[in-house]
């Protein structure tokens, strides 16, 4: 007969969407942007980036407008960063995905260098994806508090995400976005917070494989992920890594009070 803590642990480990009180607690999004504005002296001071090209991926449902911020300040930091030349981030289709392809190739081909990839929540999902269609094109992925398990039943999104696109988005028809939880063939990071209101933060973790690959714990919500100030530190270090030459996140002494070193079993 299998223990109560046992039963527990198998509980823990189904795919579920995160508790209705992280999901209420959402607005405290408001506050992070907040900081990131009174912290934004602070943050144009992070490790300055190489000019390489970053593309910012919004979440669902969520247009360039929520990745404004982001993108001012890696233009401040030195890199060409970028939005996407998709409008609203609802349809995941196979119309989509060739945009993506080709703002992903002109990015690269005007530069003669790999681009970066930094995905918001679905955003992330396309961002790994995008890596492993084309891993020749890019030099690392960033994920935010992205659904990719390979099971939306982590996401409170899910009953939406499937009325729009179907439980089998154009692109799993066609044989693409076949196991979401495998990581790119590139760098790759997952930045997460275990009081994500939208994704549970088990969709998030990413599983131990032979290409470089991270998982980091922030004090976030899911709406703040873009703004976090925690967020942009990481971010901040990652990009500035020099190509080919990638070490996991060590934040410094003073930084390492928000980041939770918590465990994701």
């Amino acid at each position: 007969m299998a223990t109560l803590a046992a039963v527990e642990e198998e509980f823990d480990h189904v795919a579920r969407p995160p508790s209705k009180l992280w999901a209420l607690a959402e607005g405290r999004a408001f506050f992070e942007l907040g900081t990131f504005y009174l912290t934004r002296p602070f943050l144009s001071q992070l490790p300055q980036g190489d000019g390489h090209a970053v593309k910012v991926l919004p979440g669902f449902m969520a247009t360039n407008n929520s990745t404004v911020p982001m993108r001012r300040l890696l233009k401040d930091l030195g890199y060409d960063a970028h939005g996407w030349d998709s409008g609203r981030n609802v349809r995941v289709d196979n119309a989509l995905i060739a945009r993506l392809e080709a703002q992903l190739k002109r990015l690269n081909d005007e530069s003669g260098r790999k681009v970066s990839l930094v995905g918001w929540s679905l955003g992330g999902v396309l961002a790994r994806e995008l890596a492993k269609l084309h891993p020749d094109r890019v030099r690392l992925v960033i994920s935010l508090g992205s659904p990719i398990s390979d099971d939306r039943g982590h996401t409170n999104a899910r009953r939406l995400f499937e009325l729009l696109n179907g439980k089998e988005p154009e692109p799993m028809q066609g044989g693409r976005f076949q196991g979401l939880d495998e990581a790119p063939p590139v760098p790759t990071t997952s930045i997460l917070t275990k009081t994500d209101g939208v994704v549970h933060w088990r969709g998030s973790v990413q599983k131990p494989t032979r290409t470089p690959s991270e998982n980091i714990e922030v004090y976030a919500s899911h709406l703040g992920l873009g703004v976090n100030p925690s967020v942009m530190i990481a971010i901040a270090d990652r990009l500035a890594q020099p190509e080919d030459d990638w070490v996991p996140f060590e934040p410094s002494l003073a930084q390492s009070w928000m980041y939770p070193k918590t465990g994701f079993n």
